[in-house]
């Protein structure tokens, strides 16, 4: 809210939407722009060289101004920046693993996903909490889906 009563966009990073899949969405939270690079929440692999892929999702206000394909045109609008790609729609080779995945997993199993991921990374840091520093914290003490050790 206060970024955009100053006039801001939020952009929100959607590698790993482990803790918002079935909970949420980067919508419903103010996020005007997200990246739902595909690996870790979708099974995709990724560094040393893998593929990264996904949808970049934008709220109505900022369609307008999304990139266009010199191959496959679909925004014709003139205020968008151009082509940014050779390959409009990414490693699309890759997304069959992800719809697999989804298709398995199902609606209630993707939800559970999420629980079962900010469950295990919680009781991860309590057992480790005697040893190391456990960074970023909620006010209750708890963290999402993953947690920093401070070693």
């Amino acid at each position: 809210e206060i970024v955009h009563s100053n006039g801001g966009q939020v952009y929100m990073d959607g590698a790993n939407m482990n803790a918002q899949v079935g909970l949420t969405s980067p919508g419903y939270i103010g996020a005007d722009v997200c990246h739902l690079n595909l690996h870790k929440t979708f099974c995709i692999p990724h560094g040393g060289g893998g593929p990264g892929v996904g949808p970049i999702g934008v709220k109505a206000h900022l369609i307008p101004f999304l990139p266009n394909s010199s191959v496959v045109p679909f925004n014709n609008s003139d205020k968008s920046i151009g082509s940014i790609s050779a390959a409009p729609f990414g490693s699309s080779s890759i997304l069959p693993i992800t719809w697999t995945y989804i298709k398995m997993m199902a609606g209630d199993g993707l939800t559970k996903a999420s629980q079962v991921a900010m469950l295990s990374a919680n009781y991860m840091a309590k057992q480790l909490e005697s040893d190391f520093s456990i960074l970023y914290r909620s006010d209750k003490g708890f963290c999402a889906h993953e947690f920093i050790l401070d070693i």
